[in-house]
């Protein structure tokens, strides 16, 4: 029977099986029904077998299927910072090899201005007002002094978030700005365009867009936060842009350095002396002790055009760090005053910037760790408040995220785990990466503790439509509760406590859980009360006898022996036997629930639900005539009395502190007198 079965394995998984040919050929050989039924047992035994192995090996390699989901995304993070970082640095090598390019020509440029300087400006000035004059809303263009075309020419404008065509536009580069025209579709005249806007050259930077097919022979002009994309003719077209736009940026910088520099008078001026003796004696001119001459000063601004635009942070405020302590001695003068103008100006830019890395719409891949890098430069920028309002709206985001993310699992205690895991560890990350970052900011502290109250109000709110709303058993938000709580201790490692702040927003979600249980346990205690005859429990087995002792026990009470006879009796009612049950498995999930809040909520649920018990015995001794039945019931108040309500009062007393007055006085009325010689019995 093997051998046959490892035959038809052997030709069912071979590559060539045609299982048509098959069942035509099995047909044609079986002798009737039979045959068939017993071919088809084989195939099935052999099916069931497979799938036996399948799950085998599924279990079998569960975990290593569990592990290589990790890895995977574990590798798709690390894969995707890569190529952030990949981006960055083909950036700065593009940039670079610009410069490398252009540095080549700047000298030839050069000697062609000296050799021609009046003659060149002249005839590009000319062309400059003939191109002006189709060019619609231009008139004030051609009134500053000294400007003159450099280069002009058809550009494609593209949407920087879709990459799809907006417009056909003519730029003008001339040599202090750029102006770009949009086409008119209906001409008027010699007009062809129309003003668009007008840049000048130091206010934006120029970088190079590798071609990606559909996009290519394109280019960027970054003038933070707006950003414009065109499109040249072709290859040829798009490099001598980029290098002219280059070269046409550095030869202002140097005319406007040169121009500084000459900025010097040509002759002494005798000072006059005045002849008022009470008349102060003014300083001398400012501009003569301020030095704005080192190189580094003259392209500050540009360079940190270019650190905003690589998204060099670091490199920007070391840059604007040194400025700041090369000024820090001078005195302030008019060309001071421009100077920090312009680099205010980027400041801002920069700023903007880092924002926008920390607002929640960014990726919030990363942690905490993730926002390190634009938050201490905004500390460094000496924006401590905008940094810590920035960074916990983030963190915010986050956790809120994560926790929609989370799936509802089946079994509510097991989502409370993964929702305590993932809420608790990501408030345990940013504490510690606060502390980080706002190490030297004692006054942000405030601030983190309120956005962590907010956070935990978050946290509540799912907890809370979980395990409360969903109307799930004590025991189970019993054991919820406590499993937060123990994640909020957790917190005090770093010196942060929400207990108190956890335990404020679930109070009233506990109390009016545990006066819902108070209220079952008291219809069904009352349900109980109105079927009772007053017999003993025959438990039917000794199994069974033994199972009721061990769950008394686990209650506290155990001198339960002394209530239980021979053959599985035990000598009490059913009645009082499920009311004890039930009423210590309510003590139980209370103190797991309890803090000082509910201290009287508790208590007193308590209080009602023994009391239903002692009402109903004592109703029914005063009610029974039967002499037997009288002593039964007494027996059953005296195992409330001695028995189980001490228990309840040394189990409260250990789980809160301190001993309950409301159920000793309860006892204490309730106790078991004799009222006649015949011993009858009753409760006081």
């Amino acid at each position: 029977m093997a051998d046959t079965g490892n035959r038809l394995r052997k030709l069912l998984e071979s590559p060539n099986f045609d299982p048509q040919s098959y069942v035509k050929q099995l047909s044609q050989q079986s002798d009737g029904d039979r045959d068939l039924q017993e071919h088809r047992q084989k195939i099935q035994t052999l099916a069931d077998e497979t799938a036996q192995n399948l799950k085998k090996n599924v279990y079998k390699n569960y975990r290593q299927f569990i592990e290589t989901a990790k890895e995977i995304s574990y590798l798709e993070s690390e894969m995707y910072q890569l190529s952030h970082i990949l981006t960055e640095q083909k950036s700065i090598m593009e940039s670079i090899t610009q410069s490398l390019l252009s540095t080549d020509k700047d000298q030839a440029a050069k000697e062609m201005l000296a050799a021609f300087p009046k003659d060149t400006e002249e005839v590009k000035q000319r062309t400059l007002t003939t191109l002006l004059e189709k060019v619609e809303g231009c008139k004030n263009i051609m009134e500053t002094p000294g400007r003159y075309l450099v280069y002009n020419g058809d550009l494609l404008e593209y949407d920087a978030d879709n990459m799809s065509q907006i417009q056909k536009v003519h730029s003008f580069l001339m040599n202090d700005c750029l102006l770009i025209a949009t086409w008119l579709p209906n001409r008027r005249g010699a007009v062809k365009y129309k003003y668009n806007a007008l840049y000048d050259l130091q206010s934006f930077a120029v970088v190079n867009v590798k071609d990606n097919p559909p996009m290519k022979d394109m280019f960027k002009i970054l003038m933070f936060p707006e950003i414009r994309i065109f499109k040249a003719e072709n290859s040829k077209i798009k490099k001598e842009w980029l290098e002219i736009l280059e070269e046409t940026k550095k030869n202002k910088v140097a005319k406007d350095k040169n121009i500084k520099e000459e900025e010097v008078p040509t002759s002494p001026v005798r000072q006059e002396v005045s002849s008022n003796p009470f008349e102060e004696d003014e300083p001398l001119g400012l501009e003569e002790l301020v030095d704005l001459s080192p190189e580094w000063i003259q392209e500050l601004p540009e360079d940190l055009d270019v650190c905003i635009a690589q998204r060099d942070f670091e490199g920007a405020v070391d840059l604007l760090d040194k400025l700041n302590e090369y000024l820090k001695e001078q005195p302030v003068s008019p060309r001071v005053k421009e100077l920090r103008r312009k680099v205010d100006e980027r400041v801002r830019q920069l700023t903007e910037v880092l924002v926008f890395e920390l607002s929640p719409d960014r990726s919030l891949r990363g942690g905490p760790k993730a926002t390190r890098r634009a938050v201490s430069q905004l500390v460094r920028l000496g924006q401590s408040t905008k940094a810590c309002e920035l960074f916990l709206k983030n963190r915010a985001a986050a956790v809120q995220t994560a926790i929609r993310q989370l799936r509802i699992e089946g079994a509510t205690l097991l989502y409370i785990q993964k929702l305590c895991n993932i809420f608790f560890t990501s408030l345990l990350e940013t504490a510690r990466e606060f502390e980080t970052d706002f190490a030297g900011n004692t006054g942000c502290y405030s601030a983190f503790v309120v956005w962590s109250r907010s956070v935990m109000k978050m946290f509540v709110d799912a907890f809370s439509k979980q395990v409360f709303d969903s109307k799930e058993s004590l025991s189970t938000a019993a054991e919820c509760v406590k499993f937060a709580g123990e994640h909020c201790m957790q917190l005090s490692e770093i010196g942060l406590d929400l207990t108190f702040i956890l335990q404020s927003l679930l109070v009233k979600d506990i109390r009016a859980a545990l006066q819902s249980q108070k209220d079952i346990i008291i219809e069904a205690t009352r349900h109980r009360n109105s079927e009772e005859m007053w017999r003993r429990m025959n438990l039917m087995t000794p199994e069974a006898l033994a199972k009721l002792k061990d769950e008394m026990r686990s209650c506290g009470i155990s001198s339960f022996d002394q209530y239980t006879g021979e053959d599985c009796w035990v000598n009490l009612s059913y009645t009082i036997v499920a009311f004890t049950k039930q009423m210590m498995a309510f003590l139980e999930e209370g103190l797991k629930l309890y803090f000082p809040e509910l201290h009287m909520v508790f208590l007193e649920s308590l209080r009602e639900i023994i009391l239903v018990a002692v009402q109903h015995v004592d109703y029914s001794l005063r009610c029974e005539q039967e002499a037997e039945k009288k002593a039964f019931i007494l027996q059953n108040a005296s195992f409330l009395h001695e028995t189980v309500l001490p228990v309840v009062e040394m189990r409260f007393e250990e789980g809160v502190g301190k001993p309950a007055k409301q159920l000793q006085d309860l006892r204490k009325s309730s106790r078991p007198v004799r009222v006649n010689p015949e011993s009858t019995m009753s409760l006081v």
